[in-house]
């Protein structure tokens, strides 16, 4: 593999944990390819997610999205392949699911901005800062994975 390969943070929202979406959700990123490194459930607090959300902190609906955020519990997970930060935003969709292509994450599954089933790095830089924020350095497996070869030249 190439020098692209990264690791990217993804979080299905509580909409979407309360929805039935986590295996589909799951299922769209193994079935690319992708190499899931790190899963966990949680119930972060207004603390961790106003760190998580920062960039969004002047922004009207901040505090909306917190509350949403706290609702219920977050599927955090860390997916690890080529291209997998840019490509992970593809998966999901745009983040309004009216503008999100059939076939993607929240074009299958949203209608609503607020309410868009899944949350995904969007750069290399951000990924790298949230899968640190979500996730302590023991909760990342490292793994061969076998398909590899197959996916892989």
């Amino acid at each position: 593999m190439s020098d692209t390969v990264e690791r990217t943070f993804i979080a299905i929202k509580p909409d979407g944990v309360q929805r039935g979406l986590v295996a589909k959700i799951i299922a769209v990123f193994e079935q690319r390819g992708y190499k899931l490194v790190a899963i966990k459930m949680v119930c972060p607090s207004r603390e961790h997610l106003e760190v998580h959300y920062d960039d969004l902190r002047g922004k009207p609906f901040f505090q909306g999205l917190i509350e949403f955020m706290k609702s219920g519990p977050i599927v955090a997970m860390v997916w690890e392949g080529l291209d997998v930060v840019r490509q992970g935003r593809k998966l999901l969709g745009a983040t309004n699911p009216l503008e999100s292509e059939p076939g993607t994450i929240r074009g299958n599954f949203a209608i609503d901005t607020g309410r868009n089933v899944c949350h995904g790095s969007d750069s290399v830089k951000s990924a790298k800062r949230e899968i640190a924020h979500w996730f302590n350095n023991d909760e990342l497996c490292d793994y061969n994975l076998e398909l590899k070869k197959s996916i892989y030249e």
